[in-house]
This record gives C-alpha cells, sequence and structure tokens, in this order.
C-alpha cells in the first residue's frame, strides 16, 4: 500500500490512505524468551481453565514458580487474543464494516458428511516464537478436511484452506465460524456466497456453538503440540501434516462410537456426492 519510493512523501501516502504517519516507521519488537515461556504456559491454563481471568491465571504462574505482575498477564493475554469464558483464544475479532450473518445450527440434526462444515483460528506455540492454526472440520464426522499456518492473522490463509476443502471435498450446505474478521471479509463469504452455501456464524462470547472444533484445538495440542517444540513453522508444518493424517484416518473417537473421522465422514457422505 505505502511505496517508499513514491514521488508522493511518506505523510501525504498515510494522508490519502487514512493511517497513522507513526505507524510506518514501527517495528516489531521480538517476543523475549522468558515471556514466550508465559504465553505457552497460558494458553495450557487456558485450555484446562477456559473460565480465568487474569487473576487466576496470574496464580496459577506463581504456583508453577513464575513471578509475573497481573498486569503483564492481561498483556499477553490480550496478544494472544485470550479471554476468561472463552475455551479458546480469541484471535478473530469482528470488523465493523463487515456483515454479520446469524447462527443457523440451533436443534439441528447433524449427521451426514458435508452438512455442516466449522473453522476456527487457534494460538500455536513454537520454541522460539508463535503462529497461527486454522482448520476446517466436517462436523458431523470431525474430519479435518483442510489446514493452515500463518505468522500474521490476514484472512488469505482461511480463503486458501476454504478453497482446498471445496476442490478437493465438494461443499457443505452450511458453513460455521466464530464472527472473526477474517471470516466475514468479503473474500471469504464471497467464496461460500458463490458456491451455494449458507453462512452461519456464533453469537458473541457463545464458544459452545462450535464446540467440536473447540475440542479438535484441546486434542491437537496435547497430542501434538505441547509434545514438541517446533523450532520453524516449516518444521510444525511438516508435524502437523503427519498429525492431522493420523488423526483422520487413524485416531478413533469415542463420541462417534470408536471409528475414525475418515470412517464416519466417508460412509455419510451422501451418495451423489461420493459418486462425484
Amino acid at each position: 500500500m505505502i511505496d517508499r519510493n513514491h514521488p508522493l512523501s511518506l505523510t501525504r501516502q498515510s494522508e490519502i490512505f487514512e493511517i497513522s504517519r507513526a505507524s510506518l516507521y514501527y517495528q516489531a519488537e521480538p517476543v523475549n524468551n522468558r515471556d514466550l515461556i508465559l504465553m505457552r504456559l497460558i494458553d495450557e491454563i487456558h485450555l484446562k481453565y477456559p473460565f480465568y481471568g487474569s487473576r487466576r491465571i496470574r496464580g496459577e504462574l506463581k504456583d508453577k514458580g513464575y513471578d509475573v505482575g497481573r498486569g503483564h498477564v492481561a498483556t499477553l493475554m490480550r496478544k494472544m487474543g485470550i479471554e476468561a469464558m472463552y475455551p479458546k483464544p480469541r484471535l478473530s475479532k469482528p470488523h465493523p464494516a463487515h456483515k454479520i450473518y446469524p447462527y443457523l445450527l440451533t436443534g439441528l440434526d447433524i449427521t451426514r458428511a458435508n452438512h455442516v462444515w466449522a473453522a476456527d483460528i487457534t494460538y500455536l506455540p513454537m520454541h522460539k516464537g508463535f503462529c497461527y492454526l486454522m482448520a476446517i472440520m466436517d462436523w458431523a464426522s470431525r474430519k479435518v478436511l483442510s489446514w493452515r499456518l500463518s505468522n500474521t492473522l490476514d484472512a488469505s490463509f482461511c480463503t486458501e484452506a476454504l478453497k482446498e476443502a471445496i476442490d478437493r471435498f465438494g461443499k457443505p450446505e452450511i458453513f460455521n465460524t466464530d464472527q472473526g474478521s477474517q471470516f466475514t471479509s468479503e473474500d471469504h463469504t464471497e467464496i461460500l456466497n458463490s458456491h451455494g452455501i449458507d453462512i452461519s456464524m456464533d453469537g458473541r462470547g457463545r464458544w459452545i456453538d462450535n464446540i467440536f472444533i473447540e475440542r479438535l484445538w484441546r486434542t491437537v495440542k496435547y497430542e501434538e503440540v505441547y509434545l514438541k517444540a517446533y523450532g520453524s513453522v516449516t518444521e510444525a508444518r511438516q508435524s502437523l501434516t503427519e498429525y492431522f493424517e493420523f488423526y483422520n484416518s487413524r485416531r478413533r473417537h469415542q463420541s462417534l462410537d470408536d471409528r475414525t473421522p475418515d470412517d464416519v465422514y466417508f460412509t455419510t457422505l451422501p451418495r451423489v456426492e461420493a459418486a462425484a
């Protein structure tokens, strides 16, 4: 957007694009090692006690031997997008200019593949740094249809995952997400609308509306992420590729009568889609 080699001054360009001139000179400071450790611990505590705010999380950290102020805990929680009563990092913030769609899943009996897909984003700790993981799941089978990693929270990695899921598995009747700006963006909703997919969005603060993908995050972190210290996004991508292959094809779910997501997905897929 801003061209530092353009004849127009940076001041004039910032005025035209209505952005702060100071932001042109801002350089993000790397997160120090201690804060990365604290963020990792906060993530674990939050998964276990989603109703904990900064005061109680500070107490848990103190019990683990980390003397940190409540204000600093709150700062790190904001950096991660975490809020009390959310069993996930609240990484997706609504955009005031984007359309919000109603929640369509109340009372709906979801028992077949490609009836409802759900998507979400979560914070992912690494050895030195962190990134964000986005995944699309088939609601009935819990099958992970596509996923992406990103260093930023722009909408592009979400639209890429959506396009891949549709290309590989057809389309769902309903696509459910939270009200985050990545999912309410025109690029994302245009893909859904162009395929005739009904858009459903959780109510503000209603984490229970997307409960199955919330459970996916808990599973992925305890069975994969927390057991490893990814050295880079590339390493994380390689390891998660293997994990999601295991998750879909070999990991049996008690809630699925001890069947795998692949088994449930392909046996409940409507015949017309399976034939395609």
